[in-house]
């Protein structure tokens, strides 16, 4: 399983991404795909991305059985913190 969300993106990159995800609200993607596919998507969005941001939580064998990524100036940082990923809504700069 894999979760997708994007931030300040373009309406392009959105659009291409609903060829293997489906899109329940605009920016977040979800869908079941092979390893190499979501791999590939997710350097397409890095190539993408602009001033934009980019989320991936995908199935994976670790203590909370996913895995986070993340690109850009996301609104909610994701950090790891033994193991476990913990979301933080960062301070106003």
């Amino acid at each position: 399983m894999v979760v997708l969300i994007l931030e300040r993106v373009t309406p392009s990159l959105r659009g291409e991404l609903t060829r293997w995800l489906i899109q329940p609200k605009t920016g977040v993607f979800v869908g079941r795909i092979p390893a190499r596919v979501r791999d590939l998507l997710w350097e397409r969005v890095g190539r993408s991305l602009r001033k934009g941001a980019a989320t991936m939580i995908h199935s994976d064998d670790t203590e909370q059985g996913f895995s986070v990524r993340v690109l850009g100036d996301p609104s909610k940082v994701v950090t790891d913190f033994e193991g476990l990923f913990l979301p933080r809504t960062p301070v106003s700069r």
